[in-house]
């Protein structure tokens, strides 16, 4: 899981391939009118992470790689998407590759950027946008389900898959993602499907500056995609700060009183909504940080770098970033018994800096 993906979606003019260019430092186009995407735009971006500098200073490494993000930008969708209006499609394909949705709905106010249904209405948006994800849904697992009690007549085994999908397909009738109806198991057990309403869905509100800091309406948006990860970014003020250097970036972010840049928001995000945490492991020639699953043991962590290491398991040497921060070095960490020996029922930390012991 060296690298997650998201889909960056929403209806035409809402500002999705601005910030695709915020968050990854290029040049795509970005116009006033629909499906100025046409192509699905990908960009791989580095994940934020000041303890690896850090680190590099007490290792002494000589070479730094984060964590990295794959964000797709997707053309703009619209309502009969899912039977084939616009790029139809096509572009629900693009969302089935991805692992997460970054839904951009357009709360702004510009007289010059035409929205679509000639009306700001976020709550319309959102709608318009899982209805067509249900709807392509739906005729998934519509076609599975054809084909599956077909096969279930002649083989029992399939009947479980076959109510599953029957399961599935009732909420999807209702217009509801299968994620609010349907248990992790039972997801598991559709994922061959790659359905879209079975992926998290972090929503992006594009607001007007003045919005960054007014809680009531951050609280009203929030309301209408709970329990959904939501954030407010100012995508054009994003656009601005990506073209400044760090420090003047960071001073501008300040005075708004924005903590986190557009992207490190949503890496933080994405990685909450996946489920995902990052461990780290650092020496002379390299350090890195790894993505996992929360709850990952140690053993699935050292699989992350290779499965020879996870197969021939013995240990894992961890200590705690905090820790190494503050004292300066391992051997001070290891006089102050701050280094311990793990084995493999360990459940890894976010801050773990691991050194793996295998044989194979």
């Amino acid at each position: 899981m060296s690298s997650i993906s998201c889909g960056i979606v929403g209806l035409p003019n809402v500002g999705k391939s601005t910030l695709f260019n915020a968050l990854t430092k290029s040049s795509v186009l970005a116009a006033n009118y629909p499906f100025a995407t046409i192509d699905p735009n990908v960009g791989i971006v580095s994940v934020p992470d000041p303890r690896l500098q850090r680190l590099s200073e007490l290792y002494s490494s000589q070479k730094i790689t984060p964590a990295t993000v794959r964000f797709v930008d997707i053309a703009g969708l619209v309502a009969g998407a899912s039977k084939g209006e616009g790029l139809g499609n096509q572009f629900l394909a693009h969302i089935r590759s991805t692992s997460s949705i970054v839904e951009v709905v357009r709360v702004f106010s510009d007289n010059l950027i035409t929205h679509v249904n000639k009306k700001v209405d976020p709550r319309t948006d959102i709608d318009t946008i899982l209805t067509e994800l249900a709807l392509a849904d739906l005729d998934t697992v519509n076609r599975r389900l054809g084909q599956t009690e077909k096969e279930a007549k002649a083989n029992p085994k399939l009947r479980p898959k076959l109510e599953l999908l029957k399961e599935a397909s009732k909420f999807l009738e209702q217009g509801k993602p299968v994620s609010s109806g349907l248990d992790n198991d039972s997801l598991e057990g559709l994922s061959d499907l790659q359905l879209l309403t079975a992926k998290p869905i972090i929503y992006l509100f594009n607001v007007d500056e003045d919005v960054l800091e007014d809680q009531q309406k951050q609280k009203e948006l929030k309301s209408l995609v709970a329990p959904s990860e939501a954030l407010f970014i100012s995508v054009k003020l994003e656009s601005e700060l990506s073209t400044l250097e760090d420090y003047d970036a960071k001073e501008l972010r300040e005075s708004y009183n924005i903590h986190l840049s557009g992207l490190e928001s949503l890496v933080v995000a994405a990685y909450k909504a996946l489920g995902l945490q990052s461990f780290l492991t650092a020496g002379q020639k390299e350090v890195r940080a790894w993505t996992i699953r929360k709850g990952a043991t140690a053993p699935e962590a050292a699989g992350e770098i290779h499965s020879d290491m996870q197969r021939g398991f013995i240990a894992a040497e961890i200590v705690n970033y905090k820790d190494l921060d503050e004292l300066g070095s391992v051997s001070a960490c290891r006089a102050a018994g701050k280094i311990r020996t793990e084995g493999k029922s360990y459940i890894m930390q976010p801050d773990d800096i691991v050194e793996f012991k295998f044989n194979v």
